[in-house]
């Protein structure tokens, strides 16, 4: 049986993407940054649920189970806000705005995948992050947040829920990047 390495998030417009491209384009001369696996701006999101390897035959229940989450969830505010870290192995952009509702999304599209019959971890309190850059060895990763502190992009409305394919890259070679492609995407609200 085929399987494909699902989750589901939040995509930022692609405006709001030249803001943040505009602010990470610096961090790239700070010390250390050719040490970093930068992501590729497209795959730039915010991560609602974590799927993983979902086989293709639960695949029509997902997909019914997120549109309704969706329909569930009206459209809400939100910017690119700040930076972060998760330990010294990730660099991340935040999120501000209407947080509560992109929270209740993130639960919802979790209960969804569980309810369809994928197996899920425990849902953890969504921390929403886009992550910029990761890295295999412990780094110190604040003069990045430093720079980021005061980035505050453009309000836009996050209008869906999109379920993104994962496609990992090929070991060893030099400078791979995974692959994202939108699989299916439900506008939010009614």
């Amino acid at each position: 049986m085929s399987s494909q390495r699902l989750f589901a998030a939040v995509l930022p417009p692609g405006t709001a993407a030249d803001e943040l491209a505009g602010a990470v384009g610096p961090l790239h001369t700070l010390p250390g940054a050719v040490n970093l696996r930068w992501t590729a701006r497209a795959g730039w999101h915010y991560t609602l649920a974590f799927l993983g390897n979902v086989d293709e035959e639960l695949l029509p229940e997902l997909y019914s189970r997120l549109e309704r989450a969706a329909h569930r969830t009206e459209p809400f505010l939100l910017r690119i806000h700040g930076g972060g870290r998760f330990d010294g192995r990730a660099l991340w952009a935040g999120a501000e705005g209407d947080l509560p509702t992109l929270r209740l999304l993130a639960q919802r599209a979790h209960a969804a995948a569980r309810k369809a019959g994928i197996p899920m971890e425990e849902h953890r309190r969504h921390t929403p992050h886009l992550t910029l850059a990761r890295s295999r060895l412990q780094t110190d990763l604040a003069p990045y947040t430093a720079a980021l502190e005061g980035f505050d992009g453009m309000r836009w409305e996050a209008r869906e829920l999109s379920l993104v394919r994962s496609d990992l890259p090929v070991d060893g070679v030099p400078g791979e990047q995974p692959r994202y492609e939108v699989v299916r995407a439900w506008p939010l609200g009614r």
